[in-house]
């Protein structure tokens, strides 16, 4: 069940249970709750999603070469360096499954570099509201875990794999085979569109973008219930 919905049914329906039942200390917090999930479900699509008039919005797309960098450095830094590429030449001179080291690799950085773009982006401010990147750290395991499935279903793809097959056969290098994944990756982050690298931050992390709008109904009723309270 989609969480955003839920908190807001419900807020709605304190709102008009509070109003039409003339109990301000329901409504307070109908009206709080209602206020504190809206804005951060508004802030979850400008995330996302251009929107007219509201400067900031749209902040995945606007950044999408920063994205493209940064899955390059981690493609080719983290996972197939030199250093890799030749220690798993020495192990490996025939198949090649780079699923064990795709498991292995620390993917936090990867991120944390997301984070980052984040807040360097006009939606910083915004997302200092909600409590800055402390708010986007519960999603980071479904990241990770996300990202280690996208890149074993890279390298588990027949065209990959013949690639490196031929280099392997060809005796070359690892500087050689570096250079020649170097290459693909490129080739391929070059066919990205801002669309598509929307598409693909919007998957890992979507899910558990809901709970900010939860919380922010949450934390919004309680705001509300203290100020029936005070006043």
């Amino acid at each position: 069940m989609n969480k955003s919905y839920v908190t807001n049914t419900l807020a709605v329906s304190a709102v008009l249970v509070g109003y039409f039942s003339a109990q301000p200390l329901l409504f307070s917090i109908g009206i709080f709750a209602l206020s504190g999930a809206m804005t951060n479900l508004l802030a979850i699509h400008m995330l996302f999603e251009k929107v007219p008039f509201l400067y900031g919005s749209g902040v995945i797309k606007l950044k999408f070469k920063e994205f493209k960098a940064s899955i390059r450095e981690l493609v080719l830094e983290e996972f197939f360096s030199q250093e890799k590429v030749s220690m798993l030449l020495e192990k490996q001179q025939n198949a090649i499954d780079l699923t064990p080291v795709i498991k292995k690799v620390d993917l936090s950085p990867a991120f944390d570099k997301l984070v980052q773009v984040i807040e360097a982006s006009q939606f910083g401010a915004m997302l200092n509201m909600f409590g800055g990147n402390e708010a986007l750290q519960p999603m980071k395991g479904s990241f990770v875990d996300k990202m280690q499935d996208a890149l074993i279903e890279i390298t588990e793809e027949e065209k990959f794999k013949k690639l490196m097959s031929d280099e392997l056969s060809r005796g070359h290098s690892a500087e050689m085979v570096f250079t020649t994944i170097e290459n693909a990756v490129e080739q391929r982050l070059e066919e990205l569109t801002p669309d598509m690298v929307k598409d693909i931050v919007q998957n890992m992390i979507k899910t558990h973008l809901g709970w900010l709008v939860v919380w922010g109904g949450v934390f919004g009723g309680l705001f509300g219930l203290l100020a029936a309270i005070v006043g």
